[in-house]
């Protein structure tokens, strides 16, 4: 399956849940896709792949893809696009900013460490438990 087409992704998982919901077994799905970017923000693709290695790939852009297919089908249009971008980036931008005034790693504040064992899980597993019965805390 095309993993940079959510429709044919979609359709495929919609399928195999189906199946299994059936009593049918377990399906197994090969996916090809292709990771435009690199591994982390710290990494240069560029050390171990030619710059335009991406244009190779059939179909480029899954968001655009399906942007492109909504489009030509008359569920979507740009306006409505640059809206709803524009209301993602004002909400993100809104959650920074709220981020930024409780605190950040430079200045904290910082929890106290044995947070780790409080605040992480809702039912502290065994090993935790011992972890956290070793440390005294």
């Amino acid at each position: 399956v095309d993993g940079n087409d959510f429709l044919a992704l979609y359709s495929v998982t919609k399928w195999a849940r189906d199946r299994g919901a059936a009593g049918l077994g377990a399906t197994h799905i090969e996916v090809y896709t292709y990771r435009a970017g690199g591994h982390s923000s710290s990494d240069d693709p560029s050390a171990y792949r030619p710059n335009d290695e991406f244009k190779c790939w059939p179909g480029g852009d899954p968001i655009e893809r399906l942007k492109s297919y909504l489009i030509k089908s008359g569920m979507w249009d740009e306006k409505r696009d640059a809206a709803l971008a524009q209301k993602i980036d004002d909400e993100v931008m809104t959650s920074y900013k709220a981020a930024c005034e409780f605190g950040d790693l430079a200045s904290g504040p910082y929890p106290p460490a044995s947070t780790i064992f409080t605040e992480v899980y809702e039912t502290v597993p065994w090993h935790v438990q011992e972890q956290r019965e070793e440390l005294g805390k």
